[in-house]
């Protein structure tokens, strides 16, 4: 049943979400065939308007620009969290550390095939390794397991087998602490991503079916046993049943539909987004635990963005129109609330984006990819200066993957190649 609100909640929540996001004053659509009316209308209506003049822009030149934006950014961050610090790591992980410098330097190779992206990509995670070793914290987003997968990918391309096969060894040692939570970011769903990732990009079996089963029979018999009403899995983190992608059921639902389920698994999974689905605010977002009823979240980690890319996970993987609708409407949510006043992709217009290019890869609707590079647009046009201006906050940790404008430079590498696109370490 939907959550309901009263006049007084309705009104709070209003405050809050204007005080979250920029109103989004874009055109709904520009096909690319009109570009030269349109941009001629919208001039004379915004008075030269220089992000509409962007958003006006065909996608290849449109591509060109980001491109170039992109690669200075990369070099901005290498230098801010690699250069400046002597060479030296503390914080070693993906979301606010050097191993997310590691991660953009490795998408910048990608798209480039500048070796110099993947020996710098290379020396980071050697640092980062060192400093990993004994920090007890075992996921791709906040732990070794990162250090370990990303080190043995970056190595398979270099072609150096010796350290390939260091990096592997490395991560098959790493033991799950008994009292490990469930969730991504610190929690059992965040090693078994980087058993998905490491099988997907190094070979199928790199991690043994048998050895990823093992954490699949512990985090499905801790939901069930979580679980109450109608949700058929639920799980705990610091006293709450949470939600999102970070920290809740929507990340732990979309890491193990990447796995292989008994039948009545993948009926959990399905009943757990139904579940999901049918609780959902009036507005079209999501609560982000379990009871909650501010309805002011729009972020990957937190609300509707991190749930449309699960939804639209488990519209690919199942085929189910009803998990491809949800995912849709969750998706013009983030179009009416998505420009946060933050750039990163955690929980900001950054991480956003990439629920367009989702949702663009699983229908080909062009729209998709319009609203896409419309966000896009609104980053390389407004951010720094929004930033500068005290106007949106560039991350506690501004040059990092998951706070700052790391993530805003891997996203406009992914745009390049948008049906290539994935949000970092969440979409395989």
């Amino acid at each position: 049943m939907k959550r309901k609100l009263n006049f007084r909640d309705t009104v709070t929540v209003k405050r809050e979400m204007g005080d979250r996001y920029f109103p989004n004053e874009m055109p709904d659509y520009i096909p690319e065939t009109a570009t030269a009316a349109v941009d001629e209308t919208f001039t004379e209506r915004n008075n030269k308007d220089s992000l509409i003049k962007l958003l006006s822009l065909p996608y290849n030149i449109l591509s060109q620009k980001l491109k170039a934006s992109a690669l200075e950014l990369k070099d901005t961050v290498v230098r801010e969290t690699w250069g400046m610090r002597g060479k030296r790591v503390k914080d070693y992980s993906l979301y606010t550390g050097a191993l997310g410098t590691a991660y953009l330097l490795f998408k910048a190779y990608q798209v480039t095939k500048n070796q110099n992206d993947l020996n710098l990509c290379s020396d980071i995670i050697k640092a980062c390794d060192s400093v990993s070793r004994d920090s007890g914290r075992v996921t791709f987003i906040c732990g070794r397991a990162g250090v370990c997968a990303l080190g043995a990918v970056a190595a398979k391309h270099a072609g150096d087998g010796r350290l390939l096969d260091h990096y592997l060894a490395q991560f098959k040692e790493i033991k799950l602490p008994v009292d490990l939570p469930h969730e991504l970011l610190y929690g059992r769903a965040g090693f078994l991503w980087a058993c998905s990732f490491l099988n997907k990009h190094i070979g199928k079996e790199t991690i043994s079916t048998s050895h990823k089963r093992a954490v699949v029979d512990e985090i499905i018999q801790a939901g069930r046993l979580t679980r109450k009403g109608k949700c058929p899995l639920l799980y705990e983190w610091h006293g709450k049943r949470y939600w999102g992608a970070a920290h809740g059921i929507s990340g732990i639902m979309l890491v193990l539909m990447d796995l292989e389920l008994t039948p009545d698994e993948v009926e959990d999974v399905k009943g757990t987004l139904r579940y999901m689905i049918k609780n959902h605010f009036p507005s079209g977002n999501y609560p982000s635990s379990e009871g909650n009823e501010s309805d002011c979240l729009v972020h990957w980690c937190h609300g509707a963005p991190g749930i449309a890319l699960t939804l639209a996970k488990a519209a690919e993987v199942f085929g189910d129109k009803e998990f491809l609708q949800a995912a849709i409407e969750a998706g013009e949510v983030v179009w009416n609330r998505g420009l946060l006043k933050r750039v990163g992709i955690c929980h900001g217009i950054s991480g956003n984006t990439y629920v367009f290019l989702s949702l663009y890869r699983l229908t080909g609707n062009v729209e998709y990819l319009y609203r896409a590079k419309a966000f896009a647009c609104f980053l390389h046009d407004r951010a720094h200066k929004l930033v500068s201006e005290g106007k949106m906050h560039g991350g506690d940790r501004p040059y990092s993957l998951f706070e700052g404008f790391g993530g805003m430079a891997h996203l406009f590498l992914d745009i390049l190649e948008p049906s290539e696109a994935r949000f970092p370490a969440y979409e395989l």
